[in-house]
């Protein structure tokens, strides 16, 4: 991505509530034209402070927020040309469907006839234009959530912020409402910033995923990236299924570094410059890598790690059985064995050998020297009238 197409930048912004504790702590974040960038993390990470900052209806306590070339500091949620959409929805009751998507439109004072058009394209959009005439409580939650996002949509926004939009649906739902999202943003070139504490939802429908916790960017990348190349560990944890095996590093080179368990067995992976020999670390490795020799009838390779565990548990999981061992240093660890008839499961009790590539794991310092939130390039359920009024700047 080129610096030309950034169209929000957060500047050193820091937020607290109560003059002495920061939720927000120096943030650094560039989003580009087009990109449906997601915020994810957990409960108190930061990430629903920075959308409410972005939106305008929470200001910085220091730093700058930029939308478009715009200082948004103390502009008004209500001329910042920005379209929001809920979890809760946050419909009018009392107005009917194209009422409820007309209502940013009906504030801009547009012609009645300029209304009904925008209108009309709006819900086409979202395949609801059979509903125009029903009211908010004659609607599916699905329904309903195609109506908030056609009413962010249809003053045609340089911006959609989503909340959490898709938390109060079934898990059907939220699939089939998770590809119209993205076949908005496609079709549309909507640049979209999502907020969820669903990891698998982030990596589903990103473009780069932003991971908070503590109030900064642990890691902002791909979901690829994040994914297979976790920078820390609580990413590695966050993101996705992770055996997380934990010892000290006893040798680093140029090629990965070598880590003892408790038991001294020696496992070699992947590493991140500026870890060093003596450091505690974890060793990231997804339950998919790994693999039992044994149960496949294959040998194992001179470039993979080769451990001794013992079988705890087996569970049926449809495609794939989860198989959870117990290694000599009491790390415990996880495989996923595919479903096929080729492969010979182990029972409980047994004792296996347990393989995975160097190049399949990767080896983590336990606590980060520096936070990686550099300037990150591509590198009441009351409607608040301010949200579906967001007017352009300068806007009456």
């Amino acid at each position: 991505m080129k610096t030309e197409d950034v169209i929000v930048s957060f500047r050193g912004v820091r937020k607290t509530y109560d003059g002495e504790t920061l939720v927000v702590k120096q943030l650094d974040l560039d989003i580009y034209q087009g990109e449906f960038l997601t915020l994810l993390g957990p409960s108190g990470s930061g990430k629903t402070t920075c959308l409410m900052m972005l939106a305008g209806f929470e200001f910085p306590t220091g730093g700058e927020i930029w939308l478009d070339g715009q200082l948004l500091n103390n502009v008004p949620p209500h001329k910042r040309n920005i379209g929001m959409v809920f979890q809760n929805y946050a419909l009018f009751p009392h107005l009917t469907v194209e009422q409820n998507v007309a209502y940013p439109l009906t504030v801009r004072k547009l012609p009645a006839d300029e209304r009904a058009h925008k209108v009309n394209n709006a819900l086409k959009m979202v395949r609801m234009e059979g509903f125009a005439k029903r009211y908010p409580s004659q609607l599916s939650g699905g329904q309903q959530q195609r109506i908030a996002l056609a009413r962010a949509l249809v003053f045609q926004p340089k911006l959609v912020l989503m909340d959490e939009p898709l938390g109060a649906l079934d898990k059907r739902l939220r699939e089939t409402m998770q590809y119209e999202i993205m076949r908005l943003h496609r079709e549309l070139s909507l640049t979209i910033v999502y907020v969820t504490h669903d990891q698998a939802e982030a990596l589903t429908m990103s473009d780069r995923v932003a991971v908070f916790s503590d109030g900064r960017i642990q890691q902002a990348a791909t979901p690829s990236e994040l994914y297979e190349n976790a920078q820390n560990a609580f990413v590695a944890n966050f993101v996705g299924e992770n055996n997380g095996l934990t010892g000290r590093v006893v040798d680093v080179s140029d090629t990965g570094a070598t880590l003892a368990l408790a038991d001294g067995s020696l496992i070699r992976g992947r590493c991140e410059s500026g870890l060093c020999a003596g450091d505690d670390a974890m060793l990231a490795l997804r339950p998919e890598r790994a693999h039992i020799p044994r149960a496949e009838g294959t040998q194992v390779d001179a470039h993979s790690n080769v451990v001794r565990a013992r079988v705890e548990e087996l569970v049926y999981c449809g495609d794939h059985h989860r198989v959870h061992l117990k290694l000599g240093s009491h790390d415990h660890i996880v495989v996923k064995v595919p479903n096929t008839q080729r492969h010979a499961l182990p029972s409980p009790g047994d004792t296996v050998e347990v393989a995975w590539r160097h190049d399949d794991c990767k080896i983590l310092a336990m606590t980060a020297r520096a936070h990686r939130n550099a300037p990150v390039n591509y590198s009441p359920p009351s409607p608040l009238p301010s949200i579906m009024t967001t007017a352009p700047a300068g806007a009456n």
